[in-house]
């Protein structure tokens, strides 16, 4: 199977760690240039670090915050200056806080909405008007909650789930731009994020960290939490030459934990 991705140009947000970073390394690995984009400065420095000594594409860094508007701008703009294109966008933002609906304010509604689906929404409006030159692909990175709500994860759910919404919809009207979008929810994937989750149920519950992960893991077919690997080569797949047919879709990466249809 031909990917095709050699020369291709790649802006993946929240790469500095998790699954931004397996991603972008990913797809240096198949010789895509990628440029990474984060909030932690440092981190970023490292992880370009580390891509820079692998064989494939290259790679670039700019520190950006997606809750501001003019820093959505400048990556894109940095990705422009760098490679003079851009073919593929990986939209990615850290998860909201946990609680109940009772637990959560009006503040953490709106910070929420800005990091988990306003910021996709402007991180596309901006990379437009370049994907649409030769087409393009666009992931939005989601949730398993898009399929099965997550107790105590009444923001995740809320915002994840609008993605999809916007994926769905935005994919009819880029079809004529030859741009394909798509949603790619992970499950429990082994990532700091669902560290930090196994950490608050196993307070709430009273148990272990080790019980906790051991008691998730009984409920995954598969019976093991998956690699940052495993979910940056089905992104991979979506974004080369390999995917000419599947807009509009939701993508689980669970080893069949969730349960729908």
């Amino acid at each position: 199977m031909e990917l095709n991705l050699q020369g291709k140009t790649a802006l993946v947000l929240a790469s500095s760690q998790g699954l931004g970073k397996a991603i972008a390394t990913a797809l240096i690995k198949e010789g895509v240039n990628v440029v990474l984009a984060s909030r932690n400065q440092e981190k970023l420095a490292v992880v370009y670090s580390e891509l820079t000594s692998l064989e494939g594409g290259k790679a670039s860094y700019i520190p950006t915050d997606i809750m501001q508007p003019e820093q959505i701008k400048q990556a894109v703009q940095h990705t422009i200056d760098q490679f003079g294109q851009l073919d593929i966008l990986v939209n990615n933002a850290g998860g909201p806080p946990a609680g109940s609906f009772e637990q959560i304010t009006d503040e953490q509604w709106q910070q929420s909405f800005e990091l988990n689906l306003l910021s996709y929404v402007r991180m596309i409006r901006e990379a437009l008007p370049y994907l649409k030159k030769n087409g393009g692909k666009i992931i939005n990175i989601a949730s398993s909650s898009i399929k099965e709500p997550i107790p105590g994860l009444i923001l995740s759910n809320t915002f994840r789930t609008g993605i999809v919404g916007l994926t769905k919809t935005l994919a009819g009207e880029l079809a004529q731009d030859r741009i394909l979008i798509n949603t790619v929810a992970p499950g429990r994937i082994a990532t700091d994020r669902v560290s930090f989750l196994d950490e608050v149920n196993a307070k709430k519950q009273g148990i272990s960290k080790n019980e906790m992960e051991e008691k998730v893991k009984s409920t995954i077919p598969l019976g093991r939490y998956g690699d940052p690997e495993e979910f940056a080569k089905v992104v991979t797949f979506l974004v080369s030459d390999a995917n000419s047919y599947m807009t509009g879709s939701s993508f689980l990466v669970d080893g069949g934990m969730v349960k729908s249809i």
